[in-house]
């Protein structure tokens, strides 16, 4: 018989969510009060999409799994076309200096973040309908990397490396899963250090970005500019934090906290304790993820739910280590609690997902 919802994931997702809601306005209250003369800017348009995303997983969770099978290939297909898209000149736009984005009004939608959730499901039955080639690479292992590959370079063209290491490490990771050779992944280790040391030298912003996070002094004005100031967020908040709304480092020091440095703030605000529970929620929401996987009776479940969960988490990772500066600046937002529509509606449709692979498990 089906199970009922998964309540530990419900609430941990829902917690992370409205979590970052609030927090969201902490961080932005005052940008928001400059920039738009509203300091609820930011957070009225982050409510309706948590709004959003809060149904949308309530009815995805009652959808089964087998219908994303049937239809992976088209939905590769729709985020193929996006990507596309959104490098056309008049059609996508530039935020940030990346073409990476479809602006209809004063909000965003990045189809780079639909892509991941695509490719993830089409892997997934790719690998339920290709388990007895993977042993080979010519035959089972390269062509998906190949597609992995191919989506990777659209993402590049806009550029986004951060979004694309993603893409390429989460279905590594299900490769991984589904016992392809150790000496696969120690091969696509050493090219994956070459490819992004040639991406790097190619553009010079990158190699700026690697320049500041080796020494963040040398341009404490410019390109260390963001990590001088998030460390100087995270050093004071101590145990306990200087209470919320008590950041000064929001205060037109941290370039817009609500996104990429949420976590900065949220150490400031609440320090040890608060950095904590937060990881504690991630943790949680792994292991929920890993054990709905492991319940899974069909391969392509099985794959789903480690594909979706991994991709989160190695973003939540990416995402903490710029924060504290163990790897160079990479754009990438944390789930559930940075600003941003369509990442927030991506990570509530991949729980929306997780939670109907729980209830399916018998």
């Amino acid at each position: 018989m089906k199970r009922g919802l998964d309540k530990t994931l419900f609430i941990t997702v829902i917690t992370l969510a409205v979590f970052g809601l609030i927090m969201i306005y902490s961080a932005s209250s005052i940008w928001a009060e400059y920039k738009f003369h509203d300091s609820f800017h930011y957070i009225k348009y982050q409510a309706i999409f948590l709004a959003v995303g809060i149904f949308i997983m309530m009815s995805i969770s009652k959808i089964h799994y087998s219908i994303y099978k049937e239809k992976s290939n088209l939905i590769l297909l729709i985020c193929l076309i996006l990507l596309v898209l959104v490098l056309i000149p008049g059609i996508g736009s530039i935020r940030n200096g990346s073409r990476s984005w479809f602006g209809i009004g004063s909000l965003g939608i990045q189809p780079s973040e639909f892509a991941k959730l695509g490719l993830i499901i089409f892997t997934s039955k790719y690998l339920e309908k290709s388990n007895k080639f993977l042993k080979s690479l010519k035959d089972g292992v390269f062509p998906i990397l190949g597609v992995t590959l191919f989506f990777f370079g659209l993402i590049m063209l806009q550029p986004d490396l951060g979004t694309g290491v993603i893409l390429v490490v989460s279905i590594v990771s299900l490769l991984f899963i589904a016992g392809v050779n150790m000496k696969f992944f120690m091969g696509c280790g050493a090219i994956g250090i070459i490819g992004i040391v040639i991406l790097i030298i190619i553009a010079p912003y990158r190699m700026d970005r690697i320049t500041s996070f080796v020494d963040p002094w040398s341009d404490a004005l410019g390109t260390g500019f963001q990590i001088i100031q998030s460390l100087y967020a995270i050093g004071p908040g101590g145990l306990l934090g200087n209470g919320y709304l008590n950041s000064i480092q929001k205060h037109f020091y941290l370039p817009e906290p609500q996104t990429d440095f949420i976590f900065s703030i949220i150490s400031e605000e609440f320090g040890v304790m608060g950095v904590v529970i937060v990881c504690g929620l991630f943790v949680l929401l792994l292991y929920r993820g890993i054990k709905i996987a492991l319940n899974a009776k069909e391969e392509f479940p099985k794959y789903l739910a480690f594909g979706m969960v991994f991709q989160i988490i190695f973003q939540s990772l990416m995402n903490l280590m710029v924060v504290v500066g163990l790897i160079p600046v990479t754009g990438v937002t944390l789930p559930f609690l940075s600003y941003g529509g369509s990442s927030l509606l991506i990570s509530m449709v991949s729980m929306g997902i997780l939670l109907n692979i729980s209830r399916e498990s018998k």
